[in-house]
């Protein structure tokens, strides 16, 4: 059998979609286009499968992608719909005349049912190749089985209920293990639990379904042709061996809860929707005889689980006395109808035939429809045929009929991912509340429209709902994108006036006082509003203007202080004169720029109190900004003023560390006009180096000048190394500063002699003090008195010199005495000079024929050589290699020069008049051979290159030659 489900579209079958279309083309009022570019698929599409049964089909039962049919008496077809192309055929191995009554599959798809109507019934697992009978069953007649979802597995169904054709229900548990011939029966037990009657006696139980609900709960639901049981109970923790037995135990005295309907149709069945496979079910749909009862389930309502309950009415000719319904299946929002002839599917929520579809005779009447709960396909099938339905975007146009029903929040929930859906919701929704005159949330849902704004606007106006038209603008600004900022503008501006206009109404009246304080407050929380602040920020100008236009000065600083425009607040309270009112606002924001500012206005008033904010900014202020605030506040001249001026830049020059040279200048400045005592202080601690002090100091010479402070002037000569300026001044001031100043030049001898002849010559001509002149003479070791003696008058005695010219003659002669011994120690050290010299010429060392040189390690002996004191012994080429490296640059130059004249001077001759001859015509034209050796041997050999300077000045020299790093690297490995 090829393609057993290959699909196509059965063209001669006929359907009939009864749903409501959308329009072709149209712009609705609320902004949105709508256009149907191409048909629009129906939710249910029905194909036929590819399948040609070789016999009748009995019955189709299908779960978890698992699909077995019983075809004739004694076939069965399963087919793993994943694997579509390997069905797989079983027989039952019936010799009798018994047919298949009903089969029944799990919802995992493993454990298949088929009850027979000889009361026998089979069992087969999805992974055996055997139908094992269930002895225990024989002799009933099994109409409905109920699964145990939560327990349920593949190996083993649990304890699952089974309803008979005589009313019982039994609880039985089923397992896929096979042993041998004498290996477990499948049946683990099968025993009796309860009997469901009607008002004639024990009734057929047509429908079972079982399921768990929250904190341990069960419940049970069984249908016979009128009733509709429920069985609610607990189920204890680790009780689920128990199975249903302590479930129905609580009904053993008294029946069950059940709704009854008089018609019957001789049957019923159940039908329920579970939105995930494993999960509670939502809604039930019972099929019997009235129609069809449809509504939720809750699963934590104490008294019954069925809520909601509706009775939908069977459609035009469909029910007991004309078309029987043969089966049921309930989808989100619709269940199905299977008829003989035709498919009808209702909607749930409006009662309304959405679909009629009708089979061709040449398949046969319809037997039988199914539901596989984990894809949510549905399959129909008659004895020739099977057909499947899928169910596309079911809930497309839910929202409408919840519109109709004026349920807007479900309505909202089905179209939310529809723009245009959505908005015809709310604008209907906000119709609908302003008819109840419910307008704040009209307002709110207006908001979300695009409905038109002036007219939404002006029905708020008409109804005089100021209120309502307020929250609709605060709304539609909140929903503005950041490019519409005229809308954002007008908006505002507008709310603000709603806003102020209602609080300048509500003021003088002294009933509506709480009104107005709410009123406030839902203002300040708009003007605050996080979500408005980027429009009320771009508006804050108009804003401004309507808050000045309405005299409302507590909202003008409110909202100044919210859109953090500090400099507004400020001025404001300084226009009111609350200065300390604007400092707090400074200080508490830390502006710079607003304090540079305000400063000049607010030192006026209040200078101690700006003073210490300036100080508590710190570093955050420059101090340069500040100085024409204090420059204008200082020109009082008042004490007061210009010790606040005087405290800020001390902090900042002795606190901050500030190194400007302005805030140091007009420091000095203040200094020299209010406090001359800190004047020269400041300057001894700004220390006496010129390239280190932070102020001018042609400007402090010239300032200290103009106020007459002296000693600060001498102090500014100083440090402009101005000696002989500062000697004079301090001569005028006082001879001990002078004399200080003299010192001051301590490499200069001649400048300090200089200094000290000046002070003498004022001690003597301007004093006329001999002693205290002979103090000074005494005070300075350059000055001697034969240097002073030109500046005494005639009159002076010599008295008066004895003792200076005294000890200048015991100087003169302690200085000879120091001389002479200089020359005995040259003579001493002279000629142990000597005494070296001699016993260096006879000095020798030993060289023994195995001894090598030290650079190259051959035989010393082979070439001319040189042997140091220091023991080390080098060839006179080897020794000559080691040292050039390290000789300066004209070193190198002078030995190349000697080595270049030695290989031209010609070879000493043989024989001593030769000899003498030679050294006397070199002697004529230049140097011997023997001095360019000599002057040779002192640029090599001055020293052992070793024990050295040469082998100190390379110790940062590398081991390893850098060019040949690689090389030598490579050789050791």
């Amino acid at each position: 059998m090829a393609s057993i489900l290959d699909e196509y579209e059965d063209s001669l079958s006929r359907s009939t979609v009864l749903q409501p279309g959308c329009p072709s083309v149209g712009i609705p009022h609320s902004g949105y286009v709508n256009a149907q570019l191409e048909k629009e698929e129906p939710i249910f599409t029905k194909q036929r499968i590819d399948f040609t049964p070789s016999e009748r089909i009995t019955s189709l039962v299908v779960s978890c992608n698992q699909l077995c049919m019983s075809l004739g008496k004694d076939t069965l077809l399963r087919i793993d719909l994943g694997k579509a192309n390997e069905p797989n055929h079983m027989e039952l191995g019936r010799k009798d005349d018994a047919k298949v009554h009903k089969m029944f599959l799990d919802p995992t798809g493993s454990h298949l049912l088929i009850a027979l109507s000889s009361t026998e019934v089979l069992y087969v697992n999805r992974n055996g190749q055997k139908v094992r009978p269930l002895a225990r069953w024989k002799g009933q007649l099994v109409e409905s089985v109920g699964w145990n979802k939560a327990l349920g597995t593949e190996s083993s169904t649990g304890p699952i209920l089974v309803g008979t054709a005589q009313g019982q229900i039994f609880e039985a548990e089923l397992s896929a293990s096979e042993g041998g011939l004498f290996g477990p029966a499948p049946d683990l037990y099968f025993r009796p639990l309860y009997v469901l009657n009607e008002e004639g006696g024990p009734a057929p139980v047509c429908s079972l379904e079982a399921e768990r609900g929250p904190e341990g709960r069960g419940f049970v639901i069984a249908t016979t042709r009128q009733r509709l049981f429920q069985f609610i109970g607990r189920v204890a923790e680790g009780a689920e061996a128990q199975g249903f037995s302590g479930l129905f135990a609580a009904y053993a005295d008294h029946p069950p809860p059940f709704r009854e309907f008089p018609s019957s149709l001789g049957y019923s069945e159940l039908a329920f929707y579970t939105p995930k496979l494993r999960s509670a079910p939502r809604a039930f749909a019972w099929m019997m005889g009235d129609g069809v009862l449809y509504g939720s389930l809750d699963c934590g309502r104490p008294d019954s689980l069925l809520s909601e309950e509706r009775v939908w009415e069977y459609p035009e000719g469909v029910g007991p006395g004309a078309s029987p319904p043969l089966a049921i299946v309930l989808t989100q929002f619709h269940f199905l109808l299977l008829l003989a002839d035709r498919v009808e599917a209702v909607c749930t929520l409006t009662g309304q035939v959405v679909l009629r579809d009708r089979f061709l005779e040449k398949f046969g009447p319809l037997k039988h429809m199914a539901k596989d709960p984990s894809t949510g396909h549905l399959w129909a099938h008659s004895e020739r045929a099977v057909f499947r339905y899928h169910v596309q975007r079911e809930a497309r146009d839910v929202w409408r009929t919840y519109l109709d029903m004026n349920r807007f929040d479900l309505a909202k929930e089905y179209c939310r991912e529809r723009p245009d859906c959505l908005d015809t919701v709310l604008a209907r929704e906000a119709d609908f509340c302003f008819r109840q005159r419910r307008y704040l949330e009209s307002a709110r849902c207006y908001a979300l429209t695009q409905s038109y704004f002036e007219e939404i606007a002006l029905k708020f106006l008409e109804a005089r709902q100021e209120e309502a038209l307020a929250e609709f603008l605060q709304r539609k600004l909140a929903n503005l994108k950041p490019a519409e900022r005229t809308q954002a503008t007008l908006l505002t501006a507008w709310l603000t006036e709603l806003y102020l206009s209602r609080l300048g109404a509500l003021q003088g009246d002294p009933d509506a006082l709480n009104l107005y304080r709410e009123t406030r407050e839902r203002f300040r929380s708009f003007l605050s509003s996080p979500r408005h602040k980027e429009w009320l920020f771009a508006s804050r100008a108009s804003i401004h203007e309507l808050l000045a236009s309405h005299g409302d000065t507590e909202h003008m600083v409110y909202f100044a202080v919210i859109m953090q425009d500090y400099e507004r607040v400020v001025a404001y309270h300084c226009q009111h004169e609350a200065y300390e009112e604007a400092l707090a606002v400074l200080a508490r924001h830390r502006d710079p720029q607003l304090f540079y500012k305000f400063s000049p206005i607010l030192i006026r008033h209040i200078p101690r109190q700006l003073v210490d904010a300036w100080i508590e900014m710190g570093s955050r202020l420059d101090a340069r900004q500040l100085i024409p605030a204090l420059v204008n506040y200082s020109q009082g001249g008042e004490a007061q003023q210009v010790s606040q001026a005087i405290r800020y830049m001390e902090f900042c020059v002795n606190v901050l560390g500030e190194t400007e040279q302005a805030i140091h200048n007009y420091l000095l400045s203040l200094y020299a006009r209010g406090q001359p005592a800190s004047l020269l202080a400041y300057l001894e601690q700004a220390g006496a180096s010129p390239h280190r002090v932070h102020y001018d100091l042609k400007y402090a010479l010239r300032l200290c000048a103009e106020h007459g402070h002296h000693r600060a002037c001498v102090h500014v000569y100083k440090v402009l190394e101005l000696y002989e300026e500062a000697v004079d001044l301090a001569l005028q001031v006082d001879v001990d500063l002078a004399k200080q100043c003299a010192d001051l030049p301590e490499e200069d001898e001649e400048l300090r002699k200089k200094l000290w002849l000046k002070i003498a010559r004022h001690v003597v001509q301007e004093e006329e003090d001999v002693q205290t002149a002979m103090a000074c003479l005494a005070s300075c070791p350059l000055l001697k008195i034969e240097d002073v003696l030109p500046f005494f008058p005639d009159f002076v005695t010599i008295d008066h010199f004895k003792e200076a010219i005294c000890s200048s003659l015991k100087a003169y002669n302690h200085h000879i005495q120091e001389l002479q011994r200089e020359m005995e120690e040259a003579t001493a050290s002279a000629q142990r000079i000597r005494r070296d010299l001699q016993e260096l010429r006879g000095r020798y060392g030993t060289v023994e024929p195995q001894d090598k040189c030290a650079t190259c390690d051959f035989p010393l002996l082979n070439r001319p050589f040189y042997l140091f004191l220091c023991g080390h012994m080098f060839h006179a080429d080897c020794l000559l290699q080691a040292v050039r490296p390290g000789l300066p640059a004209y070193k190198q130059a002078r030995l190349e020069e000697l080595q270049r004249k030695l290989g031209a001077a010609p070879p000493p001759a043989k024989g001593s008049a030769r000899a003498k001859e030679a050294e006397g015509g070199a002697a004529a034209g230049g140097p011997s051979r023997e001095q360019l050796k000599a002057d040779l041997d002192e640029l090599v050999a001055a020293e052992c290159v070793y024990c050295g300077e040469l082998m100190i000045r390379s110790i940062d020299r590398p081991f390893i030659d850098p060019q040949r790093y690689e090389e030598e690297h490579l050789s050791w490995l």
